[in-house]
């Protein structure tokens, strides 16, 4: 029986080849935010329909210069921004591939040296995240350091938030040429902060019971809908990561109740982090139960794809699919080694293994020069 997994299927207005995605990974090698024409050549080794990705989510892509949280990552408010990405959606699309761009606002995780003029982050509550970021000094040399303390958003700062979600949106699809976007409200991020008791200690009507914390992210996902098509838009959750020092004391109820929310919206799909992002697919101490979710969005009417993500091989994939759990299965880290991981699966292997020491920063190597099997046999 052919495998599920390299079969057509539609993701809201969006047609793809396989149902293999190409999970948002940074790497850092965005100077200036700028996207450069070695990331055309990154993400269109990995475009192919038939050997790579039947949808790539491009690394997370900041919607603001405010939104910024790491060095060298790239941005969606610049004319030479747009520029960069037009690069790269049009050598993806020539390759017969399928991209979207994920829009991020780190919230928190950030560092002032990151900031306009150096002021400290935002977030929910001033709440510092014990966690690192990544900086570049002046010699380019790249390191980890812990982030800054935030401040809080005003209330009246927050509609801002939501208008420059849907402004990224716009400049992605229609500027930059995307086939859609994701929204990141996941690993700790700035919406992940609203929606999480550890990081959202506010008073107002963004902060205290569940319907408040969803407030934030749902506007978002409306607006950014709006502005682009509900199609084309999707969105990723992850309950339970400790990433970035998040925490929810009761998770299950919350996201039960978002994803019931987000049902309606009619997205191209739901993109979920099942355990620790990049890490244990079960956490200690923060049971969770998946399929209740997919469930609750399925039961509120929730016709978008189900993407499934983390620690996923073709076993796995296969069994996911096979099972209805999942419409599509993202692959991380993998994909950086492996340009080719669709024809890798369908193989079963071999599988190249990844460079850490060239994840982070750098140029072409660790980056364009891992070779696909063709170019080694």
């Amino acid at each position: 029986m052919k495998s599920k997994l390299f079969t057509p299927t539609q993701v809201g207005a969006i047609e793809v080849a396989n149902r293999i995605v190409m999970a948002p990974l940074t790497r850092n090698r965005a100077p200036d935010a700028i996207p450069t024409p070695t990331m055309a050549e990154y993400y269109t080794q990995r475009a192919d329909p038939v050997t790579g990705a039947g949808l790539i989510i491009t690394e997370a892509t900041a919607i603001t210069a405010t939104a910024q949280g790491y060095a060298d990552v790239p941005g969606l408010y610049g004319s030479d921004q747009l520029d960069g990405w037009k690069r790269v959606t049009q050598s993806v699309h020539d390759a017969g591939g399928k991209i979207v761009c994920q829009l991020w606002h780190v919230g928190r995780v950030s560092h002032t040296a990151l900031q306009p003029n150096n002021e400290p982050p935002v977030a929910p509550s001033a709440i510092r995240a014990h966690t690192k970021t990544y900086l570049i000094d002046e010699q380019g040399k790249g390191s980890f350091a812990p982030t800054s303390e935030p401040r809080a958003l005003h209330r009246q700062e927050i509609p801002t938030i939501v208008h420059e979600f849907a402004a990224a949106a716009r400049n992605a699809v229609q500027s930059c040429g995307f086939d859609g976007v994701e929204i990141h409200g996941a690993n700790g991020y700035l919406l992940d902060q609203f929606l999480k008791t550890g990081a959202n200690h506010r008073q107002d009507d963004y902060g205290g019971g569940i319907e408040n914390r969803a407030r934030l992210m749902l506007e978002v996902t409306r607006a950014v809908a709006d502005a682009v098509g509900h199609g084309r838009v999707g969105i990723r959750l992850s309950p339970v990561t400790p990433a970035n020092d998040i925490v929810d004391e009761d998770p299950q109820p919350l996201f039960d109740y978002l994803i019931r929310q987000l049902a309606p919206l009619g997205l191209a799909y739901i993109h979920v982090i099942e355990g620790a992002t990049g890490g244990p697919r079960e956490v200690d101490g923060r049971p969770f139960d998946y399929a209740a979710l997919q469930s609750a969005y399925r039961e509120a009417g929730g016709r978008g794809a189900w993407m499934v993500n983390n620690g996923y091989d073709a076993t796995l994939a296969n069994e996911a699919l096979d099972s209805g759990k999942a419409d599509l299965v993202a692959f991380g880290k993998s994909f950086i080694s492996n340009p080719d991981l669709a024809e890798r699966l369908r193989r079963g292997g071999p599988y190249a293994e990844v460079d850490k020491a060239t994840m982070y920063g750098g140029g072409a190597h660790g980056y364009t020069d891992y070779p696909t099997l063709a170019a080694t046999s």
